[in-house]
């Protein structure tokens, strides 16, 4: 069995896979001070309920955007499963594509992930559209290398920046309003989250579409993904274990 591990810049997933399909998954706040050994206390109990243990795990592929937590994260890989660990960043882990950009060094491993996933799974050229902490447009042409891609502003950021910088206006639920003209200040700044950032979204889709100059497939990962996916043709197809996925098609790239 495999452990995968996908730290994002808010919470941190770990999913025990047989390489065919997932088993149980767990998710904790991302908080770099966590140690490996509190890691394995937490996750260890939460194994034992499925009736697994760290014995089970044959490999660990990590994928982590936050480096102080990767540290924690492989030390609890070397110290409990003491078998090889592939980190996606890493020279000894192969991606089998391209990083066709100015910095490849640069590019978030969850980014480069999804690509990967996304182009198993659907061919391409491709965009994922990843509403995470940020909001990311990543782009893979036809033999699945990365080509780039954009960066936005998480749909909870900019609720959150509303919310400090206007004192009158409260904090508000993300939601997709009936109406886009607000009767009132809660659904006027609900319709100004959703159909503004949707609006956005759709943009960004179009312009990146015509700057590459290739029909693309979009799909759409991420907690908030399917909320915006519903009120728009620009997304085809919405995935929200596509991160999972693409770790486990690095373990088999790795396993050849």
């Amino acid at each position: 069995m495999l452990l995968l591990i996908d730290s994002g810049n808010t919470n941190v997933v770990f999913a025990v896979h047989d390489g065919e399909k997932p088993l149980a998954s767990w998710r904790c706040g991302n908080d770099p001070r966590r140690t490996a050994d509190e890691y394995a206390v937490w996750l260890s109990q939460l194994m034992s309920l499925n009736g697994y243990t760290f014995d089970d795990i044959e490999t660990c592929v990590v994928a982590s955007v936050v480096p102080e937590t990767l540290f924690n994260l492989k030390r609890l890989c070397e110290k409990y499963v003491p078998k090889p660990t592939l980190v996606v960043g890493e020279k000894t882990t192969k991606l089998g594509i391209e990083v066709l950009i100015d910095r490849p060094e640069q590019v978030g491993a969850d980014r480069l992930v999804g690509v990967i996933a996304a182009h198993v799974k659907y061919g391409g050229p491709l965009m994922v559209l990843d509403f995470g902490t940020a909001t990311s447009f990543d782009i893979a042409d036809a033999d699945g290398n990365f080509r780039g891609g954009v960066l936005a502003p998480g749909v909870h950021q900019s609720v959150e920046a509303l919310y400090m910088a206007a004192r009158k206006l409260p904090r508000v639920e993300i939601a997709r309003p009936e109406t886009v003209i607000g009767k009132a200040t809660v659904p006027a700044m609900q319709s100004g989250v959703y159909w503004g950032y949707l609006s956005m979204v759709e943009g960004l889709i179009s312009r990146i579409q015509n700057e590459f100059g290739e029909p693309m497939k979009v799909i759409a990962t991420g907690g908030l993904s399917a909320l915006f996916a519903d009120a728009t043709d620009a997304i085809h197809v919405t995935d929200p274990d596509l991160t999972l996925t693409g770790l486990v098609e690095i373990y088999r790239r790795n396993s050849r």
